[in-house]
């Protein structure tokens, strides 16, 4: 079970630390993800991580602004967000799956709840 947390209203240019908490299994077996979606949109990749957290992916579109990291003793994984866009408005939810990382959407078996990052000019 993933839930994820730390979602809120944030002024352009801002940054926003989002973390997703794991429950059931053996966390550190699994690749985690956070894709988002926009209202009226279809849902995207944002950033994945490995197991050991040795490897990450991200699109050019938060590249540089967002950073996807792992604590595997605390079960949790973080997205801290950085210079914030209006663009980034949308619902962001995370995911695993096992047997590595990947962007797709229908590859990941298991997703949180999702958060909501609403982003101000």
């Amino acid at each position: 079970q993933l839930q994820a947390f730390g979602g809120g209203l944030v002024q352009t240019g801002g940054s926003l630390r989002l973390s997703c908490a794991a429950s059931g299994g053996t966390f550190s077996r699994y690749a985690l993800g956070w894709f988002r979606q926009a209202p009226g949109k279809e849902r995207k990749f944002v950033a994945a991580i490995s197991w050991s957290g040795s490897r990450t992916y991200s699109p050019d579109s938060v590249n540089g602004r967002f950073t996807i990291s792992r604590d595997n003793a605390k079960n949790t994984v973080t997205l801290q967000m950085n210079s914030l866009k209006v663009a980034d408005t949308a619902v962001y939810y995370c995911a695993a799956r096992m047997i590595g990382t990947s962007t797709r959407e229908h590859e990941y078996a298991y997703w949180g709840q999702g958060t909501l990052v609403t982003v101000s000019s």
